[in-house]
């Protein structure tokens, strides 16, 4: 079984840039590009993001989005440098059931979390 997370977007190089960067420390790469999709994909089993070419800008909240762990315990450093690729805070850090999180946007507004699990042993960096 594979799982592939389809991302709708206006502009899927721009996008690509992106989330190539936001997942650099996942070791994502360039897959299949064939307009309108173009896919990223990260070592096994992680999930295959495949972004898909779309004329309308997203409108409204997305009904499923990304959480992303990347780590570190430092979720304030991991979303500044989101921000510097692009990226835009939502909220400040949450936190529920032990989970913290913070809520981010990629240039095209599409959500996704930054978080840290309950009784993690990752540290502050």
């Amino acid at each position: 079984m594979q799982i592939v997370v389809t991302l709708d977007c206006v502009d899927t190089e721009a996008q690509a840039n992106f989330w190539l960067s936001a997942l650099a420390p996942l070791d994502y790469r360039r897959g299949f590009h064939g307009p309108p999709y173009l896919s990223l994909v990260g070592p096994a089993p992680a999930p295959t993001l495949l972004l898909q070419h779309v004329p309308e800008p997203k409108q409204g909240k997305n009904r499923m989005h990304l959480d992303l762990d990347f780590g570190t315990a430092d979720l304030v450093s991991e979303v500044n440098r989101l921000e510097r690729l692009g990226a835009a805070r939502l909220s400040e850090e949450l936190s529920e059931h032990g989970f913290r999180w913070i809520v981010v946007a990629d240039p095209e507004g599409n959500e996704f979390c930054v978080f840290n699990p309950p009784n993690s042993t990752n540290v502050a960096d």
